[in-house]
């Protein structure tokens, strides 16, 4: 599949996401689609905490206001006028920021994702920087303040879904106002008509249903920004809101209690990302035996050996990786993959456990049996 084919249309293979919860409807991508290098739209997994809120194009309204110079208020038009000369379109890695709370020990409360609540998705809109352009930014303003249809009860409390960016972030020229995902009209289980895009950083940012854009001169206290979405220690002392994805991989090939056959060259597959600005530099592989030791002559021993990578879509998508292995005994093994992104940062063998669950980046696995 070349870089900007995107795997929907006739003849595309089809999958559902697979249900979380129902009511909100929150699902996760199944592990066969984070495959493709351009997740189907129909299969990227869905993050929602209070339900699709009325998604019509034609009422739609986006109001930027608070330390601006001159308030306005587009509609859907508007705004695909606005961002005609400067449209842009991006594949970029979503992912929640609790994507993998299942795994964690002790399990932190929330939605228990397991590794699915992620993928690659091609969008396409106007950068938010033209629009904050025209409303004239007070000098003092130090973040935007985006706010979405979607509202509901928190802790008790009435609350909007509202999430803070710094104002450099806010401004990037790759922070998009998104009307179309994977070449289409966005769905409203993705936002519709338009949501916020933030290469980069835990998909929490990328407020759906957008409706508002509020310029403060003081950081933002919503429950979004400081009770939930924070990383909190086990002592309960509190270490900021989550921000930028951390560096991770997952295994797509083989799957979970694949069985292999023994001296059969099997290509060992997945995807690796990291946010921030950074690539991934690089990606090692293992494989165990029982007793956590290599499985012989011939195949990776207890020893991290190369995976090649693939050239990525674009500078926020994900990087594909593979690497050839032959067991020569049978038994059961786990496989291990880990990245390493340009700045560095490598994947811990165990995540920092937090109170809340995020930011899950242990080195992938998968175990297999060799017959």
């Amino acid at each position: 599949m070349s870089a900007s084919a995107v795997p929907q249309g006739p003849g595309a293979t089809t999958w559902t996401p697979e249900t979380v919860t129902t009511e909100p409807y929150n699902a996760q991508t199944p592990m066969a689609a984070l495959a493709e290098p351009v997740t189907p739209a129909g299969a990227l997994f869905v993050r929602d905490h209070f339900g699709v809120p009325p998604t019509e194009a034609a009422a739609w309204r986006l109001r930027v206001d608070g330390a601006v110079t001159k308030p306005l208020t587009l509609d859907y038009a508007q705004l695909i006028a606005l961002g005609r000369p400067g449209r842009r379109e991006l594949d970029v890695v979503l992912e929640c920021a609790g994507n993998g709370r299942a795994l964690m020990t002790p399990r932190p409360p929330g939605l228990p994702w397991e590794l699915g609540a992620v993928g690659c998705a091609r969008f396409a809109g106007v950068p938010f920087h033209l629009v904050a352009e025209r409303a004239g930014v007070d000098p003092a303003a130090v973040e935007f303040v985006f706010t979405g249809a979607d509202t509901g009860r928190v802790h008790g409390r009435p609350a909007a879904f509202e999430r803070a960016l710094p104002l450099a972030e806010a401004l990037h020229p790759d922070t998009l106002l998104a009307t179309h995902l994977n070449g289409e009209p966005l769905t409203p289980r993705h936002g519709a008509p338009v949501r916020l895009v933030v290469p980069g950083r835990y998909a929490v940012a990328d407020v759906k249903w957008l409706v508002g854009a509020r310029a403060v001169t003081v950081p933002f206290t919503g429950v979004f920004q400081t009770e939930e979405y924070v990383y909190i220690a086990s002592n309960g002392t509190p270490d900021g809101p989550v921000g930028a994805i951390r560096v991770k991989s997952l295994i797509t090939v083989p799957e979970q209690d694949e069985a292999l056959r023994r001296g059969t060259e099997t290509v060992v597959r997945g995807r690796a990302w990291s946010g921030g600005g950074r690539g991934v530099g690089r990606v090692e592989v293992r494989a165990e035996d029982e007793d956590g030791t290599g499985p012989g002559e011939g195949a990776p021993d207890a020893e991290w050996h190369d995976a090649g990578l693939e050239p990525p879509t674009g500078p926020y998508a994900w990087t594909g990786w593979s690497y050839p292995w032959t067991p020569r005994r049978p038994g059961r093994y786990r496989l291990l993959a880990r990245a390493t992104d340009t700045h560095g940062a490598t994947q811990p063998d165990r995540a920092p456990w937090n109170a809340q669950g995020y930011g899950c980046n242990a080195v992938a696995s998968v175990e297999v049996v060799v017959v």
